[in-house]
């Protein structure tokens, strides 16, 4: 049954943490809304749109706001600096919060809620919201807490929030500032943007406004169609590629597992054919008193099936446990809680049917040897 039980074990934790993964990701690009289109240029490296050769502009964003179907337009930056509080130097990403209405609006796509403090205002300056993260991290035996000043680029900033957890690897460990604070301190053109976010307006075709975006920004940056150097892309768009990721990682895991499977039924298979020599005699007095050849074949067929029964119901129960207890140490390895497990009744039902059905036919073949031995010939045997 061992081949039985590490495959069903194998097949039942991986599903459950891709479904889990899949409901936890599938949540967070639901926050988004489908709304709303982002355009960012390509052939950079970091961040989205971030070292570009020829990044997105002002005048993208001014020309993009005159779209029919276009509610709001906000342009943004996402760059990578360098972090120090109580002597401890770090780096990672700041990004950029606009002004006015279009703040709302990315406050709203990106779920921002501060969970201490509050989150930036308009005419805020030298003061930035820090991600979760940032905020449960301690820095030489101490927090950033509401209030504590960090140099950023070795300029002095004031905490005033930090954020609920948002479940984004670099959302949860960024920082945010206002738009005017960013550009000064890493000396970013004023015409430059990282990333357009755009609001579609209600019961406006999606679709068609992305192709017409995409349009202007081929004239714009004077490329032809097939030769883009820039993306506009749905949140449905992305959440579509990166479960195609996940069902392309999960399917090669389940092959690993399926032959694991098969190499558990080949094993009940040999099991079965040494019973059946064992109890070749007691097959024979069976025979001899009137039992047919039907009820030596099912006597074989159900007790295969319930080996492979009793390894699918261990496998099912292993495969629980090792799913839970994977997803609680990524949970608390990288203090988010993107990482769960999805424990379907119908995941497991169905394993330990399958087991059931796959020993019952790997052990069809033993079965109908038992079934053709003759009478006489069983009673001769000799073990």
């Amino acid at each position: 049954m061992l081949g039985i039980i590490i495959g069903i074990t194998a097949v039942v934790s991986l599903i459950s943490m891709g479904e889990g993964l899949k409901a936890a990701i599938t949540s967070q690009f639901g926050m988004l809304g489908t709304d709303k289109l982002t355009v960012t240029a390509t052939g950079g490296f970091g961040p989205p749109g971030t070292a570009v050769v020829k990044p997105l502009t002002r005048n993208n964003v001014k020309k993009i706001n005159k779209i029919n179907g276009v509610e709001e337009v906000a342009g943004r930056l996402i760059r990578a600096g360098k972090l120090e509080f109580n002597d401890v130097v770090s780096f990672g990403y700041a990004a950029s919060m606009p002004d006015g209405d279009m703040r709302k609006m990315v406050e709203e796509a990106l779920n921002l809620k501060a969970s201490n403090g509050r989150l930036l205002r308009d005419g805020d300056t030298k003061k930035i919201v820090i991600g979760s993260k940032l905020g449960k991290d301690e820095l030489n035996g101490k927090k950033i807490t509401v209030g504590s000043k960090i140099l950023i680029s070795d300029t002095e900033f004031k905490v005033v929030g930090i954020l609920k957890p948002i479940g984004n690897f670099i959302m949860d460990g960024s920082i945010l500032m206002n738009e005017d604070d960013l550009r000064k301190l890493l000396d970013i053109p004023n015409d430059d943007f990282d990333l357009i976010v755009i609001q579609v307006r209600g019961e406006t075709n999606i679709e068609q406004v992305q192709k017409n975006i995409e349009r202007l920004m081929r004239k714009e940056r004077n490329v032809k169609e097939g030769e883009e150097d820039f993306t506009v892309q749905s949140p449905e768009a992305i959440l579509g590629q990166v479960n195609s990721t996940l069902f392309a990682v999960q399917l090669f895991l389940y092959i690993i597992a399926g032959i694991l499977i098969v190499v558990g039924g080949i094993g009940i298979m040999n099991t079965m054919f040494m019973s059946v020599v064992e109890r070749t005699r007691e097959i024979g007095i069976m025979k001899s008193i009137g039992a047919k050849n039907s009820a030596i074949f099912s006597l074989f067929f159900v007790e295969s099936g319930l080996i492979g029964m009793v390894g699918g119901i261990v496998g099912a129960l292993s495969g629980v446990g090792l799913a839970k207890l994977l997803a609680g140490i990524g949970r608390k390895a990288l203090g988010i809680d993107l990482i769960s497990a999805h424990i379907s009744p119908w995941l497991i039902i169905s394993a330990v049917t399958g087991s059931f059905l796959l020993g019952s036919i790997f052990g069809i073949i033993p079965a109908l040897n038992a079934a053709k031995l003759h009478p006489v010939d069983a009673l001769r045997h000799k073990k």
